[in-house]
């Protein structure tokens, strides 16, 4: 067997698998497959961002508070609060181009979403 007759086997069994969760998850109905809806992207993607480099998580950029509209910040701020978003529980939704989270004060993080081709 050659390696893309391999690859196309462990797709197509991946696919199976995920249309039978799919299929499953629909069967649970709606309370156990509840998903809180994202605001839009816009509530961050307003806020002045600067770029960061770290050694464990690379390239992210940071929001500071002082460096912001007041209320356009509270706003964004208060959504990842109330979504308890940390670096290891990011805020973001389905067509988000970056993932949010808070750490420490006055300061909104986010980080570009890895592209899946």
């Amino acid at each position: 067997m050659s390696e893309a007759d391999f690859l196309v086997k462990v797709r197509d069994g991946a696919t199976m698998i995920a249309d039978a969760c799919q299929e499953r998850l629909e069967k649970l109905g709606p309370k156990e497959t509840r998903q809180t809806v994202a605001v839009k992207e816009e509530t961050f993607t307003m806020l002045k961002f600067e770029n960061q480099e770290g050694a464990k998580i690379g390239s992210y950029q940071v929001a500071y508070e002082k460096n912001n509209i007041p209320e356009k910040f509270n706003t964004a701020h208060n959504i990842l609060q109330q979504s308890n978003a940390t670096i290891n529980g990011r805020y973001r939704g389905q067509a988000y181009v970056y993932s949010y989270w808070l750490y420490g004060q006055g300061k909104i993080y986010r980080q570009k979403l890895k592209t899946s081709t």
